[in-house]
């Protein structure tokens, strides 16, 4: 392990990083340098406790930088007289303020092949460094988390500090029996270290968290708009490029005084709230409110049009997405957007059809115009992924999304944790749901077969259309190719009346077969009672009757149908029409919902 890092990793399964086995602490001789970025502003003490430790590392000093960033001090920090051989001090980038800028700040600046995040009220043990370094020296692609406790401050001065560390027992300075454990260390042991984990990136909190600077800047660094919880959602990010996660109980620290968070853990949720539900779309929790559209949409929606793209299919294909059970989506629509001049069009556009369908949509928030023409990897107008989005959907036009398409499709991803979903559209062909995670991970190995890459490491489940489509839907797109096709052969026949697409002769004649019934047809397997039938299809029609001439009571729908009968003594309501009513009822309360 001289190389910086192991020939061909195996595959990971999800967050299960078992096949990876570190090298025993010592035992090992690295050989990545180490960027240590701390921000920090005020306390002077604490820093010079943190750096005191720091200068007392297993990890050869030669492979170590320390870059304390000043977030505006006043009076500025200074280095302490025990310090790493490689320690500085930098003032916060200029045009910025907090812990994400001073941290993006550091790392813009550090040479080291892994940077290492660290809060400056931290003492980290003897193997702090070392024992998260270890594991990216096996893959590039590993966020290593280490372990704290917290203890109330006690009077120490640097050289004490140095000293037990150096000597490798934090117990001789700090009483480790009263220290209160974070709750991170909890979720991680009933996880079996994150093994089993579904969302690994919750415990990614920011005090002491290591990993490749290719891969910090990959996702762009911390969000300096995040002012709470900005550790939170710069681990989000780095799940959704497809990192595995892994914490290392060897890598002990003590964080000096007792968290705010802990001292009013509900004002710390609700100031963390607005800034996760904006850009943390798995967190489904934070985004009750009705009718609102958040920063980061949960599902990319993809349509490829090509050069004569059907304007009403685009249209209902559009539609259906931005109208589904889901709101938080955005919808991607591909084509050759490129080849539209801005020059003045001829008589016989051949592009007609697509200038209008992007005056259409050029204008929607919630749509994006992609180049075919863009694109990575032949990928052609979309991104590489999606991410931060935590799902991307293909499908084509011809088959709209129902109402709950993409909510029963996440659902069946989330039931055995896939990263693929293919749905078999018949003449339609397949739809696409893909998970962010997966897809990034594929990228992170280098896959040339991303479909295999994601098969190996979270999973491809396949499904058939019934499976996620309404059969409502089903019908009524069965309906509109019928109505087309049957408008395509009336099409240039002058006094041809067009003729009822089959769904449409079907239900006309079910209708009027329904008409001609009795209204008290007997069940099947039973005789009918001439007498009773007689008698109830008396009632039915004095029940209508009476209906067509009573105005609706006040409070009532006139859309929504006429409320289920009440039963009046001597005059029933037909089971058919309590059956009308209560269908009526209910389609009036799904609108309305």
């Amino acid at each position: 392990m001289t190389d910086g890092a192991a020939a061909g990793p195996p595959p990971i399964r999800h967050n299960d990083h078992s096949p990876l086995t570190p090298p025993a602490l010592g035992a090992w001789e690295p050989s990545l340098p180490v960027s240590v970025v701390i921000p920090a502003r005020g306390g002077q003490h604490r820093l010079d406790l943190a750096l005191a430790a720091l200068a007392a590392q297993s990890y050869p000093a030669h492979l170590m930088e320390v870059i304390v960033v000043d977030d505006g001090s006043d009076p500025p920090l200074r280095l302490p007289e025990i310090a790493p051989p490689g320690a500085r001090i930098e003032p916060a980038a200029p045009g910025g303020w907090g812990i994400a800028h001073a941290v993006n700040t550091g790392a813009a600046r550090a040479g080291g092949e892994i940077v290492q995040r660290l809060d400056s009220d931290m003492v980290v043990c003897r193997e702090h460094i070392e024992a998260l370094a270890r594991w990216h020296h096996l893959a590039g692609y590993v966020v290593a988390i280490g372990a704290k406790r917290f203890v109330e401050e006690p009077v120490l001065s640097p050289g004490e500090v140095h000293d037990a560390v150096r000597a490798g027992s934090l117990g001789e300075i700090f009483d480790l029996s009263a220290a209160q454990a974070s709750s991170t260390e909890q979720t991680i042991a009933r996880t079996n270290g994150l093994r089993t984990s579904r969302n690994p990136y919750h415990v990614c909190t920011g005090p002491t968290v290591s990993l490749r600077r290719e891969i910090f800047r990959a996702v762009g660094g911390f969000d300096p708009a995040v002012l709470r919880g900005e550790d939170t959602e710069f681990a989000y990010r780095l799940a959704a490029h497809g990192v595995v996660f892994v914490p290392d109980m060897d890598a002990q620290a003590v964080h000096l005084g007792i968290p705010a968070q802990r001292l009013d853990r509900e004002r710390a949720v609700r100031t963390v709230a607005p800034y996760l539900a904006q850009r943390v779309p798995l967190r489904r929790d934070l985004r009750k409110d009705p009718g609102r559209q958040w920063l980061v949409p949960y599902v990319e929606i993809v349509f490829r049009l090509g050069e004569d793209p059907d304007p009403g299919r685009v249209r209902a294909a559009v539609g259906a997405a931005l109208s589904g059970s889901l709101p938080d989506v955005v919808v991607t629509l591909v084509a050759p957007w490129s080849k539209l001049s801005e020059n003045r069009p001829g008589p016989d556009d051949p592009l007609f059809e697509l200038r209008l369908l992007r005056e259409h949509f050029a204008h929607d928030r919630r749509v994006r115009l992609a180049d075919e023409g863009d694109g990575v990897g032949g990928l052609g107008g979309i991104t590489a992924t999606p991410a931060p989005i935590p799902f991307r959907y293909t499908g084509p036009v011809s088959a709209p999304l129902g109402r709950d398409s993409l909510e029963r499709m996440i659902a069946a991803m989330q039931d055995d944790r896939s990263g693929m979903l293919v749905v078999d559209l018949g003449e339609d062909g397949t739809a696409t749901l893909v998970r962010t995670e997966a897809l990034g991970r594929a990228l992170l190995l280098g896959a040339a077969d991303v479909t295999a890459s994601i098969e190996a490491t979270h999973g491809v489940r396949h499904g058939a259309r019934a499976d996620f489509w309404p059969a409502k839907d089903r019908k009524d797109q069965r309906g509109q190719k019928g109505q087309k096709a049957q408008k395509t052969e009336g099409a240039g026949k002058p006094g041809t009346p067009e003729k009822p697409a089959r769904g449409a002769r079907a239900a006309q004649a079910a209708q009027a077969e329904k008409a001609a019934r009795p209204e008290a047809a007997a069940r099947p397997g039973k005789a009918a009672r001439p007498e009773k039938a007689a008698k109830t299809a008396e009632t039915a029609q004095t029940d209508k009757a009476g209906e067509a001439g009573k105005a609706p009571k006040t409070g009532q729908a006139a859309s929504g149908g006429a409320r289920p009968s009440a039963r009046v003594p001597g005059r029933a309501a037909s089971a058919a029409a309590r059956r009308r009513n209560w269908r009526s009822l209910l389609r009036s309360t799904l609108r309305s919902d």
